[in-house]
């Protein structure tokens, strides 16, 4: 089992903002329309009430709402921002695996590909899936990468993108076509991920979801995938 350090570090590494920068004792990231992960502040340290205007500012002179990720060792943060009226949302799992607890299933053939550069019809599916262009560039920022296509019945079926940091392979942004769900090609993509974790050397596979996904958290468990300290994120009462 990883500690929550490198997990939440991997979250980074592997689904990066387009800039960071410290702001007194805040992390403060650029997200350039990315979606929530990468464009929540953190806190680098302890903090109190009146370092939260700071945060604030920053992140409006970047053009973004207010948002906070708070991880497992933020509870006294989570306090302050709930006292201050911020929202809590999109709570999320985190989940991770040794590599060969997925590999020892062979995929069946022209089930799975590992493919990076993406091929037009993955750009298509997650778009389908309200994954769109500034998504793609935070997947083109990570380092050392993959996308995943999966077919079923000879038909694209769904994708994912995954990516390496310290040993650590991440998977994000699955996607399955609603015509293709319930058949298992959720369970194949994570085998491939497995797969390609495996031949990049990494010891641990992990993955994340919201906890309202219930499909995709019982699929983690039935996988045998082990649970790993989760966040939330809190929201500028303005903004919701």
């Amino acid at each position: 089992m990883i500690e929550p350090r490198a997990f939440y570090d991997a979250i980074e590494g592997t689904w990066p903002p387009a800039q960071t920068k410290a702001v007194g004792p805040w992390l403060i990231r650029d997200g350039r329309g990315g979606g929530k992960r990468v464009s929540a502040a953190t806190a680098m340290r302890a903090v109190t009430d009146v370092d939260v205007p700071e945060a604030e500012a920053a992140m409006r002179a970047l053009g973004q709402t207010p948002l906070f990720m708070i991880r497992n060792e933020d509870a006294a943060l989570d306090g302050i921002l709930a006292a201050r009226g911020y929202t809590i949302i999109d709570p999320t799992n985190g989940y991770c695996i040794a590599p060969a607890a997925l590999t020892n299933t062979p995929i069946p053939r022209v089930t799975t590909f590992a493919i990076w550069e993406p091929l037009a019809i993955m750009g298509e599916i997650w778009a389908k899936g309200g994954i769109g262009p500034t998504r793609l560039d935070v997947m083109a920022r990570a380092r050392i990468k993959t996308g995943i296509l999966a077919r079923w019945n000879e038909k694209p079926a769904g994708v994912a993108f995954v990516a390496l940091h310290d040993g650590i392979a991440m998977v994000h942004a699955v996607e399955v076509l609603p015509h293709q769900r319930r058949r298992g090609v959720a369970q194949w993509i994570m085998r491939q991920a497995a797969f390609w974790a495996q031949d990049q050397g990494a010891t641990t596979l992990a993955v994340l979801t919201t906890t309202s996904n219930d499909a995709a958290n019982g699929l983690y468990q039935r996988l045998g995938f082990q649970p790993m300290p989760g966040y939330h994120y809190r929201t500028a009462p303005e903004d919701t």
